[in-house]
């Protein structure tokens, strides 16, 4: 998996950057290979091995066909998050880490819904914006359309999600009550 020059390309809980450069740095008595990846939201630059790109998470963007697929994906219903923020927060981590913008899109829709009803902590907001940001920079750079096209598309699929989980719950509730009588 060779990334070229000028090629897009997606850091874990980053988003998207460019492949500015390839360039040999010496480590010790070892000269090795690293990709020099500008990232769009920062400008700021990132060097990663080109040995190590597949371990730290650096990928190419979805494709056009996922990204349509990631859309329907948040309008979906969810799980139930764990309702100790600690636990919840745990596991919200290691989606981000893991740079698979479809976990990352799971996030983002649990801690939608979860914000409708209590504020989220710091950490927890936080988090929420990163999740925003990134499914839609990157769906913005794979559907070749402006971000603010997206964030209504993101935001529609987002309600539906929200809406879809509270029906569900309501009726669980519901079952519950009637089976306890």
């Amino acid at each position: 998996m060779g990334f070229k020059v000028g090629q897009k390309v997606v850091y874990p809980n980053h988003g998207i950057g460019i492949i500015e450069q390839i360039e040999q740095k010496q480590i010790g008595s070892t000269v090795l290979p690293f990709y020099t990846l500008r990232l769009a939201s920062t400008n700021s630059v990132v060097l990663v091995p080109v040995d190590n790109a597949r371990e730290v998470g650096l990928r190419s963007p979805i494709s056009a066909a996922e990204g349509e697929m990631l859309l329907k994906n948040l309008a979906d219903d969810f799980a139930s998050p764990p309702t100790d923020w600690k636990d919840r927060f745990k596991e919200f981590s290691e989606k981000m880490r893991t740079g698979d913008i479809f976990a990352v899109a799971e996030v983002l829709k649990t801690l939608t819904y979860l914000s409708q009803f209590k504020p989220l902590s710091f950490r927890e907001q936080r988090m929420l914006e990163r999740a925003r940001y990134l499914v839609i920079s990157e769906l913005s750079t794979v559907c070749r359309k402006p971000e603010c096209d997206i964030v209504q598309r993101v935001d529609e699929a987002l309600a539906a999600a929200c809406a879809k989980h509270a029906r569900r719950t309501t009726r669980a509730r519901a079952a519950g009550a009637n089976a306890g009588h």
